[in-house]
């Protein structure tokens, strides 16, 4: 930079600074870095670990094809994916293959190309069915008319995840009604009773140190944990602010390692691991899995609460110590910070009306309908095991993912289907019902009567 150039910006008040022939502006710290760093804006999936470019891309190499399958594969497994790259090494499909290399992700999905990005919030070719599938228009006349970029419109088909899709499902659940007469979600197991000792481990198991560091005192902080699972368990305040050594035992009661005045994330990973996992992959987490600083609301793309801003996002921030209450961080954790329509119409809902009503004990445990309810639903392990998935992203997009694990709690397939296909009622979080109409059940029951019907006549033939 020449000496004309260094002065006229410091006459301006710009501080520049040039490594590697980068300029990094002070007058907005980190945005003017990111904003020549990056070739383009990063998709709403990505753009919180948009700073980790290894973790997509090699240096000398370019983007690595296994960065997309080392977040997405198992997401992919679980989804039973309809079009996995291995169904594209059979040689009968070379020739689809010469149109659309459908064997790696990056044919269809990149990054920092924002006049591509679809509201999925991927970039997707909008042809890119057309290419394999023309004969559709040939073997199903019903689809003659359809655009032929209609293909993944909302409640008819995706590319890889078609769970609650597919047309023996579709024909399943054909006249199911719009409202079951009970729900039919997974429910986890009351806690057990508090024991004198357990209060006795507390008591005896750190609180002498902790008084020592919290202004709170003990008295307070054993009331907030003696009503919680950790109590009800046994595991006490050393159980998660004693940093032990690997050669320690979890369990162990002495205090004969470091202790923390703060919990990590992965503290509570020790028990609960499968909830920690999840955290990472969703955007809550996703900047502490990639080694970066917690996320804030202020991060966001969403509209938030501007006095969350600087609200760090780990456990602590919807489960606050010591009492961790699964009951604020099902509704009034989320509104706390988030700020769009969608989040704060849910407190006029129907949903939210059942959720009082099962706080006050009006109506059964598990009946009512949370943010987390639907957000972060309940998984089932191979143990019979219920836990609550953290990534609170996980069904999101494309957004027929919570049909089964969600929707059909309490209502009918078309019902879902046809409300997750209305934005309007989207933005108003459900408050009435659906103003749209999917065809994808009434074109599956038209195919198979068709079907049966020939299938008829061949029989009268013979």
């Amino acid at each position: 930079m020449t000496g004309a150039k260094q002065l006229w910006l410091s006459l301006i008040g710009v501080n520049v600074l040039v490594i590697g022939g980068i300029a990094y502006s002070a007058l907005a710290p980190g945005a003017s870095t990111k904003a020549m760093l990056l070739p383009g804006k990063t998709s709403h999936g990505h753009y919180q670990i948009e700073m980790r470019c290894d973790l997509c891309h090699t240096e000398g190499s370019g983007l690595r094809e296994d960065a997309c399958t080392s977040c997405h594969a198992e997401e992919l497994r679980l989804a039973k994916d309809t079009h996995p790259a291995s169904k594209f090494n059979d040689p009968t499909n070379a020739e689809l293959l010469s149109v659309l290399d459908a064997k790696n992700c990056v044919t269809c999905h990149r990054e920092h190309v924002e006049e591509q990005t679809l509201d999925m919030g991927l970039t997707m070719p909008a042809d890119y069915c057309f290419h394999c599938h023309q004969e559709t228009l040939e073997t199903r006349p019903s689809h003659a008319d359809f655009k032929f970029d209609s293909c993944a419109t909302t409640g008819c088909h995706n590319y890889h995840d078609n769970r609650a899709l597919y047309e023996n499902f579709l024909l399943k659940h054909a006249d199911e009604d719009a409202f079951l007469e009970e729900m039919v979600g997974l429910k986890r197991s009351p806690l057990s009773a508090v024991t004198d000792e357990a209060l006795s481990k507390a008591d005896a198991d750190g609180l002498a140190e902790l008084s020592m560091t919290d202004s709170l005192g003990d008295v307070t902080l054993l009331n907030d944990w003696a009503t919680t699972a950790h109590a009800s368990a046994g595991v006490n305040c050393s159980g998660c602010h004693l940093e032990l050594s690997e050669d320690k035992a979890v369990e162990s009661t002495t205090l004969d390692g470091t202790w923390n005045r703060d919990v990590s994330v992965q503290t509570c990973g020790r028990c609960h691991e499968g909830q920690m996992e999840t955290f990472f992959e969703g955007h809550h987490g996703m900047r502490l899995a990639a080694g970066l600083s917690p996320m804030t609301p202020r991060d966001a793309r969403l509209s938030m609460h501007v006095d969350a801003s600087h609200r760090e996002l780990d456990c602590n921030a919807c489960h606050s110590g010591h009492r961790f209450d699964t009951k604020f961080a099902s509704v009034e954790a989320c509104l706390t910070c988030h700020n769009d329509t969608h989040s704060q119409s849910f407190l006029a809902t129907s949903h939210h009306a059942a959720w009082k009503s099962e706080l006050a004990g009006e109506a059964p445990a598990g009946s009512g309908v949370s943010c987390a309810t639907c957000h972060m639903p309940r998984m089932e392990d191979d143990d019979g095991n219920v836990w609550v998935n953290h990534n609170q992203n996980d069904n999101l997009r494309p957004n027929e993912k919570m049909i089964r694990d969600v929707c059909m709690e309490c209502h009918g397939l078309a019902f879902s289907i046809d409300a997750l296909a209305d934005e309007a009622l989207i933005q108003n979080c459900f408050a009435e019902t659906p103003s749209v109409h999917i065809e994808s059940i009434d074109l599956a029951k038209a195919r198979f009567e068709e079907k049966q019907r020939k299938k008829e006549a061949r029989s009268k033939k013979k």
